[in-house]
């Protein structure tokens, strides 16, 4: 038998064979990054067609002072904003009910007031409740405190955007300027982001009840509707274009210039 001389053989040291080795895992572990950056990614959860409204109501003092009624009375202002709420109950609940196929519409609706400098919700948000809308209005008779616009708009916008809903709403009745809190131009930029990020769309609406609509320039310059009212004709007008041209409906407001 034949003797073979070790000394011949080129031996692979044992450093480059676990250099190989680790080449494999490298190439292995890219390979499955690469697979993954390549499927594809689930998409935002679909939303359920549907409107979904919040609702601030101002009961700041200045609601106590008097407009011309429909009969040209003179009265509390906050008594003809109770009838204008009282009548949006009921066209929501309309809405809902009276469907070509029988089955209701989806609505999920929540009322807020001012509370100290910020909101607090008197009909909480959910599947429409018009007749809990309805009783709070019938009883609200005490207005008083400061104007949180912004801070309200903030819960009432946040509340909305965590609706499933996908016709996103809020409707602002207000006599006054923002006294109280970050203005509602600060706030509605964020609002507006985080809807955005979420893959949905924030409509916000402002009716100006006895004061002059160019208050809320700012929030119009960021695509908020913006429409004013001085008596109680002109207020149920305004919001009857609101509710059935902006929200139930929703026709698109014109871009900014």
């Amino acid at each position: 038998m034949k003797n073979f001389d070790m000394d011949g053989i080129v031996q692979v040291p044992s450093n480059c064979a676990n250099s190989r080795n680790g080449a494999v895992s490298w190439w292995v572990l890219c390979s499955a990054c690469a697979a993954l950056a390549l499927a594809p990614q689930p998409s935002p959860a679909a939303e359920t067609d549907g409107v979904a409204l919040a609702i601030i109501y101002d009961t700041s003092g200045s609601m106590g002072q008097t407009v011309p009624d429909k009969n040209g009375r003179r009265v509390p202002k906050y008594i003809i904003a109770n009838r204008a709420l009282m009548a949006i109950a009921r066209e929501l609940e309309s809405f809902a009910t009276n469907t070509a196929g029988g089955a209701p519409r989806s609505i999920q609706a929540g009322l807020f007031t001012f509370h100290q400098r910020a909101a607090k919700q008197v009909v909480p948000f959910g599947p429409l409740n018009a007749a809990a809308i309805i009783e709070w209005a019938k009883g609200f008779s005490d207005p008083h405190g400061d104007t949180p616009l912004g801070n309200a708009l903030r819960a009432a916008g946040q509340t909305v955007l965590n609706s499933p809903l996908s016709r996103k709403h809020v409707l602002v009745i207000t006599d006054g300027i923002n006294t109280s809190g970050p203005p509602p131009e600060e706030v509605l930029p964020r609002l507006k982001d985080r809807a955005e990020q979420a893959h949905t769309a924030l409509s916000v609406h402002f009716i100006a009840f006895d004061v002059d609509a160019a208050v809320f320039a700012p929030v119009k310059k960021l695509g908020a509707t913006v429409v004013g009212a001085a008596d109680e004709k002109q207020l149920e007008s305004q919001l009857q274009f609101i509710m059935q041209r902006k929200i139930l409906l929703e026709e698109e407001e014109p871009k900014p210039k």
